[in-house]
Parts: C-alpha cells; structure tokens; sequence
C-alpha cells in the first residue's frame, strides 16, 4: 500500500501559521486529543497555558478540545489560576488515557501532517548564487587553488549530489563540511510528523540548531534552523536509512536522509562502509533522480517523503571502482581533490604557524617541504599540521618551547611516515 501525496503549492502558500482550529489543524482530532490526555495522565494535572507550552497547541485548539473532554466527562477542573483553568484527568479519562498511552506514549509538540511537510520541505529548496570570491570567502579558513574552487561552484549552484574523490588527507572532509557556509537562510524543521496516525519524530537537537524566530503567527509546531548537516562515516548501516520504532514508546524516528532534508548529507570515506556501494545504489537510485523518498512503517504501509538534500560523498577510492555507470550518473558532478602544489602547501604551513603562535627558523617552510617529498612522494594539505601536532609533542615531552627547527622537523618527519 503505498500514500500518495499532492503536488506542493507554491512558496508563499507553504508557510505554516498558527492553526486556529482543529480543521487547520491537519491531523486527525483524535490524536490531538491523545496527546492532551497522555499529557495530563504523565503530569497529573496540567493548564491550558503549560498544554500550549509542551504541546505547541494554539488556545483556540485547546479550548474546543477541553470543552469537549469536560462534556465527556474525561476532565475535572480543580480550580483557576489566574485567567486558566487548573485541571485533571476522572476515572474515566485515566481509563481513556492509559489505553491510548499502550498504543503511543510520545507526548511532545504536536506533529504536522505528511502533506504540509512536503509543501514546507519543497518551499525551502535553496536558491544559490555564488562566484568565485564569494566562494573563496566561503572557504577562507582553508587553502584551495581557484581551479578547484571553479570546479566545485558550479556543483554547488546546482544543488545536484556531488562526488569528493582523490587521494587521503587532502581535505575533501574538511571541503565537505564547509560547504554549509553558502546558504545565508534559514528553514523550518517540525518536531515531528504524523502519516496515517503514526508519529516520526524530526527535529533532533544534536543536528538541528535552533535560531531565534521573531514571527508571531508561525505555526510553533515548526522550529526555525540553520540548514542541517549530517555526516556519517564507517558507521552507515542500511538500518539508518529506514524508518526506526522504539518499542518503548511506539513513536518512529526519521532516519538520516529525512533529518538533512534542506541541507547537506555527507558520506565520508564513501566504499568503506558497512553498507555496500551498490546496496546503497539500490536503495537510493529512485530518490537521488526523483527527489522522493520511500519509507515504510510498521504495518508494511509505504509513503512518500521528500528528498531535498545535497549528498556529497567523500572517497580516496576510485569512483570507477565503487559504484556503476547508472549510480555515477545520478551523481552529476566529479571533483577531484588532488594532492597540493608547493605554492599551497607553503601557505598551509603559514596558517598553521600564524594559528599556534609558533615561532619557525629561516627556511623552516621549505626544508618541511623537501622532508615531505623525500619521505612521502608528494604532498598532502594535513601534513603541515600533522608534523606540526608531533613537533609539539616532541617539545612538551622534552619540556622546551614549541619551535619548528630543522632538528625537529627530522625527528617529526621520522615519526610519522612508516618506513619502506
């Protein structure tokens, strides 16, 4: 079985406002309802103001849902504070409660529905404009020749899945990362959302960082973020890319690629997962051309979800090797991250220094240099900071100031490149 959703509506239309009933609510009014009395029945007693708090439910909402619990007979108002109502569950609505609480216990912020997730997530596609300078102000922390950064704006500006390959310790991780540093807005994450009575939770605070929100009528159901990133390295298990039930609670959790919706999803060391390049090929093939997901629940139900992330894969593998000609075709752009010319390399040393404070003998840079050649072949942006790293080392455990001299370059450059 499998839930269709519209078509999205155009931007302007997309902005969620507070819902001032329970038809603007666009949930089942049965699960509003549920999450009042789990609420109650965890609290014990509860208001309309710390309802509107916890639960992100307008007073319009929660006074028609009161009224009507009080009808019923599931409510016992105690007495006022203030302007609100102080009040607990009867018997009955305890009864009410604790069975509704054996089929989900989430009590949080009301979902959104599946449908106003797909026109809010499809409403934030970035609309990027970059140039050469606004790029390299983008990147100024690191040191990247402008060939390169002329390869990779025009990957950015088409927001298109983007493959980092070449050889290890160039910096495609630390590329990847930065990458978030060109989106000058901000989206709208909710904190979680129904399909077919279900909650999936989204916003996560370890991935989400909440911004300061100064408009009054946005549907506080929806938290205002700096577009996410996530990265994952070895870890990457197909689990991750599926919906995941807590037993305890009943509520799912949204797996990666829907908590980087509007932002960037960084595969590091792409091939040496324990998800296989072609299981992920298989898995993602539909969303990286259609921009839809796929998730299924519990009951065997599937339903669409958007897939509005930029994907970068970071690798120091062949990309031939990896993967097929119909899963690098989805991935439009190629950018090699090659090893560094002597002009970027002397740069790099330059920062680090400058960074660390250190102080460095004459031709300190270019003897670091020619030790590198000599010892590894060619050079790697980490190697400057590398050595440096194992310099200090050197000078701590022998209780002197850091100092980069020739001397210690050698003992650096001995420890750290294994001998043939």
């Amino acid at each position: 079985m499998l839930l269709e959703i519209p078509p999205a509506p155009p931007a302007a239309e997309s902005r969620p406002v507070i819902p001032d009933s329970i038809g603007d609510l666009d949930i089942p009014r049965a699960l509003a309802g549920d999450l009042i009395l789990r609420y109650l029945w965890l609290h014990g007693s509860g208001t309309l103001a710390a309802l509107n708090k916890d639960l992100k439910l307008s007073f319009a909402v929660l006074e028609t849902l009161f009224h009507q619990f009080r009808q019923q007979q599931l409510l016992d108002v105690k007495g006022m504070l203030g302007n609100d109502y102080s009040f607990t569950l009867t018997s009955a609505g305890r009864s009410q409660a604790t069975a509704r609480s054996e089929v989900c216990q989430y009590v949080g912020p009301a979902p959104v529905s599946i449908q106003q997730y797909h026109r809010v997530v499809q409403s934030q596609r970035p609309h990027v404009r970059l140039n050469r300078d606004s790029l390299r102000q983008a990147f100024q922390d690191l040191v990247l020749p402008d060939t390169f950064l002329d390869q990779l704006g025009p990957a950015l500006i088409g927001q298109q899945s983007l493959f980092l390959y070449g050889g290890t310790g160039n910096g495609k991780t630390s590329i990847a990362e930065r990458i978030l540093r060109i989106y000058q807005d901000h989206v709208l994450v909710p904190y979680a959302v129904e399909v077919s009575g279900h909650i999936i939770t989204v916003f996560d605070p370890v991935v989400h960082r909440a911004v300061l929100c100064d408009d009054e009528r946005l549907d506080p159901r929806w938290v205002l973020c700096q577009r996410p990133c996530i990265t994952v390295g070895g870890e990457l298990s197909a689990s991750m890319l599926e919906l995941r039930l807590d037993e305890a609670t009943r509520v799912f959790i949204s797996p990666c690629q829907m908590k980087a919706n509007n932002g960037i999803f960084i595969i590091d060391d792409f091939g040496r997962q324990m998800l296989s390049p072609r299981e992920l090929l298989n898995r993602w093939i539909v969303p990286l051309d259609r921009r839809v997901d796929y998730l299924t629940l519990a009951s065997g139900m599937k339903f669409q979800v958007p897939f509005e992330l930029m994907v970068v894969f970071s690798t120091n593998l062949n990309p031939n090797s990896l993967a097929d000609e119909a899963f690098l075709r989805r991935i439009q752009t190629k950018v090699q991250v090659q090893e560094v010319a002597d002009d970027i390399f002397d740069e790099i040393v330059r920062r680090v220094l400058a960074a660390h404070q250190t102080l460095a003998e004459p031709e300190t840079i270019e003897y670091l240099r020619e030790r590198c050649y000599i010892s590894g072949g060619l050079l790697r942006a980490c190697y400057p900071i590398d050595i440096y790293r194992l310099v200090r080392s050197i000078s701590e455990y022998e209780g002197r100031p850091v100092r980069l001299t020739h001397a210690n370059i050698d003992r650096a450059v001995t420890l750290y490149f294994a001998k043939s």
